[in-house]
């Protein structure tokens, strides 16, 4: 059974940093290209970064680029989010996902707040 845990979420001023974490389950984790999504209400889910299977290539929405960076352990079966200089449109659900695997399922997300 495929399971996506996404935590690290908070509160924080505009400027700040925080560190999400994503540990995946259920699948070959090391086979997959793995993702960051983000929702606030009412809009589409937003891609974010993306990480390939050994880390070798990383690519980023422009919003994020220069100020967010993706990583992963495989060997923990975890994907991170290093989320530096924070702006209140970065404020949302934040998502983890192996989109290659064809299924509908999404974890229960971490929220991320930042205050003006």
């Amino acid at each position: 059974q495929v399971q996506f845990v996404e935590s690290g979420g908070g509160l924080v001023q505009s400027g700040g940093s925080l560190r999400l974490s994503c540990a995946a389950s259920g699948f070959s984790f090391s086979s997959y290209t793995m993702k960051w999504y983000r929702q606030t209400p009412g809009k589409e889910r937003e891609l974010v970064a993306s990480i390939t299977r050994i880390g070798g290539l990383t690519t980023y929405a422009d919003s994020v680029k220069g100020r967010f960076t993706i990583t992963r352990d495989n060997a923990k079966k975890t994907v991170y989010l290093q989320m530096n200089s924070l702006k209140p449109e970065d404020t949302a659900m934040y998502y983890c996902n192996a989109p290659t695997l064809g299924i509908d399922y999404w974890g229960q997300g971490t929220q991320v707040t930042v205050s003006s």
